[in-house]
C-alpha cells in the first residue's frame, strides 16, 4: 500500500501529504526475489533504470554507481557470473541510480547467507550515508532492523497495525553488541511474544 501497488480497504496512505494512489517513479522497490535483468550486463541494467529518465549523462552516472557499490571492473558481466551479494549490489545500485525518493525494501538480503547479509547491511548503511534516501525495509530479522532502522515499526499479525514503535537512537556505525542495543532487542523481542 506504501509503495501504491495495493489500495487499502480503508483510509489513505499519504507521503509528503499526498495521497498514494498508486506507483510512484519517485519510489523504487527491491524484494527478497531479485529483479535484475538476466540478459543484460551490470552496467546495461543500470542503464535500462536511467531509460526516459532526464538525468544527464548516463553513462558517467552509471558508472558512478557502479563504482559506488564496489562493483567496479564488473561492469561487463551477466548476472549469471555474480555472486549472490554481488546481485544484491547491482540492484542496489540500479534502485538508487535514478535517485528515489523512496527506497522500499522487502527482506532484500534474507536469501544471502549471514555473513553476506551482515556485509551488504554494513555496505547500505555506508551508500545511504553519501545518498541520504529514504528507506523503507521489511525485515522479520530483529537485529538486521536495530543495525539499520532509525525508528522500527512492530506489526501485529492480520489484520496487520502498528502494535509499537521504537525509535532508534544510537549513533551510526552501531555495535550490535552494545547494552543500548541488547536492551532494545530484548524489547523488540517481548512485543513481538518471544
Amino acid at each position: 500500500m506504501l509503495a501504491g501497488f495495493e489500495r487499502a480497504d480503508r483510509g489513505s496512505v499519504k507521503i509528503d501529504g499526498v495521497e498514494r494512489i498508486g506507483p510512484s517513479r519517485n519510489g523504487i522497490m527491491i524484494s527478497q526475489h531479485g529483479s535484475v535483468f538476466p540478459w543484460l550486463t551490470v552496467h546495461q541494467n543500470l542503464l535500462f533504470a536511467l531509460s526516459g529518465t532526464r538525468h544527464a549523462d548516463k553513462e558517467g552516472r552509471a558508472s558512478r554507481y557502479i563504482e559506488m557499490v564496489g562493483l567496479k571492473g564488473f561492469e561487463a558481466a551477466y548476472p549469471h557470473e555474480l555472486s549472490g551479494g554481488m546481485l544484491k549490489r547491482v540492484e542496489i545500485a540500479r534502485a538508487l541510480v535514478v535517485k528515489p525518493e523512496i527506497l522500499y525494501m522487502d527482506e532484500p538480503f534474507s536469501a544471502l547467507d549471514a555473513l553476506m547479509s551482515l556485509k551488504m547491511q554494513t555496505e547500505l548503511r555506508r551508500i545511504l550515508e553519501e545518498e541520504r534516501h529514504t528507506v523503507l525495509l521489511i525485515t522479520h530479522d530483529v537485529e538486521e532492523a536495530i543495525y539499520l532502522a532509525d525508528r522500527i515499526l512492530v506489526l501485529t499479525p492480520r489484520p496487520t497495525t502498528i502494535q509499537t514503535t521504537f525509535h532508534v537512537d544510537l549513533p551510526h556505525p552501531r555495535k550490535l553488541s552494545s547494552p543500548e542495543a541488547q536492551s532494545l532487542r530484548e524489547s523488540i523481542l517481548t512485543e513481538l511474544g518471544l
